[in-house]
């Protein structure tokens, strides 16, 4: 909850804090909502910060100490080099980003010309279309696994890269926020663009497309995401080491260097250092798309 301009006012000894959006709220309330958002950002970032500093400290320093030592008393990236002296780690980084930056451009094209369809177009079976997205989201991914991984042999791109984006470039969650966001924009402006004379083509790319480029953001972000952490799925359908994704390449950190948690937590860090740069970079876009649907002036 945003918390601009608060104007504080005191009722006999009790006071309150009016926030932006009309609601008041009394001291004691403000502190624990703060307390509260303190302990949801701990809980989230904490493990994260926790990797990092374990992958910073020495080798002399005691990951175990009572009470725990947070602050690495001498940095050294000794970690990071040996994990590439393990693995081709830079290859597994390459895989992952071909893979990530194809499932990226299909699913967001796809997803945006499918939510587009059902959003703004009129056809039979429409109400069906919506329904049969709404449902696939109750299937789990692993009961589709075997299907899938016996149609991709079929198809002759086993053990390809091809393979592993291919059947997840759409997800049915990403389709469904297009089309929420396609829906939203007012009916007027299709009628509009008809009566001038735009096809269906242009409507989308002119019209619909500079409308939810928020949406865009989150899909894109939804899609890197998912391609970049995926795991399972490469194991099943890759079996050439030199074509692992950097998920299943740092596997073998957790059997090799069992013993070695630096290790392990500077693999990890090589591996969500590039999600949260991504976020870093899209995130205005990101939070924009709450509000999408309007005409853009």
């Amino acid at each position: 909850m945003a918390l601009t301009h608060p104007h504080t006012s005191q009722k006999g000894s009790r006071h309150t804090v009016a926030l932006s959006d009309g609601e008041s709220a009394t001291r004691p309330e403000l502190v624990l909502r703060y307390l509260l958002l303190l302990v949801v950002i701990v809980i989230s970032i904490g493990p994260f910060l926790w990797q990092l500093a374990t992958s910073l400290k020495g080798i002399g320093e005691d990951l175990y100490s009572m009470p725990p030592s947070f602050w690495p008393e001498e940095f050294s990236l000794a970690a990071y080099s040996q994990v590439t002296e393990v693995i081709p780690v830079w290859s597994y980084i390459g895989n992952s980003v071909i893979v990530a930056l194809c499932n990226v451009t299909l699913s967001v094209v796809g997803c945006a010309m499918a939510g587009y369809a059902m959003a703004r177009l009129q056809f039979r079976g429409k109400v069906i279309a919506i329904g049969l997205f709404a449902a696939t989201l109750l299937i789990p991914q692993e009961s589709s696994m075997i299907a899938l991984t016996q149609l991709v042999n079929a198809m002759g791109l086993g053990n390809t890269l091809v393979a592993v984006f291919l059947p997840t470039m759409m997800s049915a969650i990403s389709v469904l926020l297009m089309w929420n966001a396609f829906l939203a924009l007012p009916k007027e402006v299709d009628e509009a663009a008809i009566v001038d004379g735009a096809s269906v083509w242009q409507r989308f790319l002119r019209l619909g497309l500079p409308s939810v480029k928020g949406t865009l953001a989150v899909v894109a972000l939804l899609a890197f995401m998912g391609s970049w952490n995926d795991f399972l799925w490469p194991l099943l359908i890759l079996s050439d080491p030199d074509k692992y994704t950097l998920t299943v390449g740092l596997n073998y950190l957790q059997g090799t260097f069992a013993d070695n948690p630096r290790v392990v937590a500077a693999g990890t860090i090589i591996a969500v250092a590039p999600l949260v740069a991504l976020f870093l970079a899209l995130q205005r876009i990101f939070f924009r798309g709450v509000a999408e649907g309007g005409v853009k002036e």
